[in-house]
């Protein structure tokens, strides 16, 4: 469950506040609305290095997709599983 703390908190629950940032993002309102997220700096790299991998990994498989679509397109295609295994062990044997 996410923390949520007023901006009040701040001043009078700074301990246990930092506590939580260092393992979660604090949500911090503000009149009873969203206004802010608090946390650690490591647990802010730690968000940051996951979202870029994220990203690659999203980017490496539109990347793949695409591939497949031009590889459709040109009839180089492979049915069924079987084939398919068979298709990418030799493939894997050829380039190491």
């Amino acid at each position: 469950m996410a923390a949520i703390y007023s901006s009040a908190a701040l001043k009078t629950r700074q301990r246990e506040i930092k506590d939580v940032a260092r393992k979660d993002v604090v949500h911090i309102t503000e009149n009873g609305n969203a206004a802010f997220v608090f946390m650690s700096e490591d647990l802010f790299e730690e968000r940051l290095r996951e979202a870029a991998e994220e990203a690659a990994l999203s980017e490496r498989m539109r990347a793949c997709i695409k591939a497949s679509d031009d590889c459709f397109d040109q009839g180089d295609c492979i049915e069924g599983t079987d084939t398919f295994l068979k298709a990418l062990d030799e493939r894997m044997a050829a380039h190491g």
